[in-house]
């Protein structure tokens, strides 16, 4: 099943447990909560987000090295101009994900366009 979102004019969390709970398989009559459900999520029209200005400013991704003082912290604009929003939503949608090893597998089924 093919599921499609339209983000225009919506706030990032809103549209990223849209596309988890979809991609958990919670919308389907058949969920099974130790199988990858059959769908493909698709977001649309990233681009037109609603984010807020202090959210931009404030929200922190943090990943480290290993190594002692490897922990490198980048906001939330910092990873939009590198990266694009698309990266955005989609460690949004990754954290929404049960942690289990299923998680990279249904993160796969997500694809967003701008």
């Amino acid at each position: 099943m093919k599921y499609t979102i339209d983000a225009t004019n919506k706030h990032l969390g809103r549209v990223a447990s849209e596309a988890a709970k979809a991609l958990i398989g919670k919308l389907s009559t058949s969920f099974k909560r130790n199988e990858v459900a059959d769908v493909s999520v698709e977001i649309v029209n990233v681009s037109k987000l609603d984010i807020f200005e202090k959210k931009m400013k404030n929200k922190t991704y943090a990943r480290y090295s290993g190594y002692p003082g490897g922990l490198k912290i980048a906001t939330m604009e910092l990873v939009i101009a590198k990266k694009g929003i698309s990266e955005v939503v989609r460690r949004s949608v990754y954290k929404m994900l049960p942690k289990n090893k299923l998680q990279d597998i249904r993160i796969k089924l997500l694809t967003i366009k701008e």
